[in-house]
Order: structure tokens, then C-alpha cells, then sequence
């Protein structure tokens, strides 16, 4: 095999070029200027919100902004869920003692809910967790409501009898979304 002959860098005749002074001769262009100039997002400064109330909401949930809104929702879902469920577990004669912990925290993810309509710090702070504590409760009720459709007689082998008369499996469910709700409004922006 032949060896390949050695190249030496061939030396040019006449001026050598500067690239530095080439490229910084070159016309600058200012980015932001040209990104302004653009039709659509870059050229515009946010618009004021609108005046009226169902315009302004509607604008801020197109904007992603609406964690007073969730903190209302969840305000507003835990004492009427509360109520309710005592109501269904009254009609259980409360024979768990799990029954009591969905109606205590009701008024806790509520009074949650009225904070973070007020304080943006207390929507992420302590409606997350009063929300968590619910759908933990929710979780905690789905188990124990399936374990009483199971320990009826017949179990889940009569389901058109079990699950109609037994504790509603889907119930605890509410509790779930609700406390999913309240996660939410600490991740989302505050409407403006």
C-alpha cells in the first residue's frame, strides 16, 4: 500500500482576507425591532380586560387565568357535599367511624375555597392542601363503599342487587373532583 503524499497548506499570493473585519462589516439587524414588526403576538401589548363581568371571565380562562374561579367552585362544592353526605351516612347510623371524616373536611376544603377567593397565597398554600386532605378522603370513601358492596350477602355477585342497595360506589367520587378542583387553583394564574 502507498502512503498518501503529504499536503502542505498551499500559500496563497496577494492580500489575505480578514474575517473579523469581513463579518462586523456586514449590516446588523435588531431582532426585536423586526419581531415587533410582525403582524400577530409580537407587535401588540396586552389588551385591558373587558368591562364586562362574563366577557372579562371569559377572557381570562382563554388566558389560562381563573384560580378564583376554582377556589369558588370548591368554596362552593364542600358544604352542600357535606350536608348531603350526612344525610346518606345518617342513613347508615354512621356504623364506620370513617363516615365522620368526609363531614368534618367539608367545611375545612370551604373555608379553604373563601381564602383562596381572597389571597392569592392561600390559594397556593392552603386550599392545595385542604383539597389533597379531600380527595384523599374520597379515595379513603371508594375503598370503604366497595368494601360494604363486597360484605353484603352475595357480594359483587348480585351487582343489580348490591350496588343499587348498597353504598353508592361513585359517591366518593365527588370528593375527588372537588379536591382535584382545589389542586388546580394552586397551580393555575389569578384572573386579572
Amino acid at each position: 500500500m502507498r502512503a498518501l503524499p503529504s499536503r502542505s497548506p498551499a500559500r496563497r499570493s496577494g492580500p489575505a482576507v480578514d474575517l473579523t473585519r469581513a463579518v462586523r462589516a456586514l449590516p446588523t439587524i435588531d431582532v426585536s425591532r423586526a419581531l415587533n414588526a410582525l403582524p400577530g403576538v409580537y407587535g401588540r401589548r396586552t389588551p385591558s380586560p373587558p368591562a364586562s363581568p362574563v366577557k372579562r371571565w371569559l377572557w381570562n380562562l382563554r388566558a389560562g387565568r381563573m384560580q378564583k374561579t376554582l377556589a369558588t367552585t370548591a368554596a362552593l362544592s364542600g358544604l352542600p357535599l357535606g350536608l348531603e353526605m350526612y344525610l346518606e351516612h345518617y342513613k347508615g347510623s354512621f356504623g364506620d367511624i370513617w363516615m365522620w371524616s368526609p363531614i368534618v373536611t367539608s367545611p375545612v376544603v370551604s373555608a379553604a375555597g373563601v381564602a383562596g377567593m381572597r389571597s392569592p397565597t392561600a390559594a397556593r398554600t392552603v386550599l392545595p392542601a385542604a383539597g389533597a386532605l379531600y380527595a384523599l378522603n374520597g379515595l379513603i370513601g371508594t375503598y370503604t363503599h366497595l368494601r360494604g358492596v363486597v360484605r353484603k350477602p352475595g357480594g359483587l355477585s348480585e351487582p343489580t342487587y348490591n350496588l343499587v342497595m348498597g353504598p353508592p360506589l361513585l359517591a366518593p367520587g365527588s370528593l375527588i373532583l372537588v379536591g382535584a378542583i382545589a389542586l388546580l387553583a394552586a397551580i393555575t394564574q389569578r384572573e386579572r
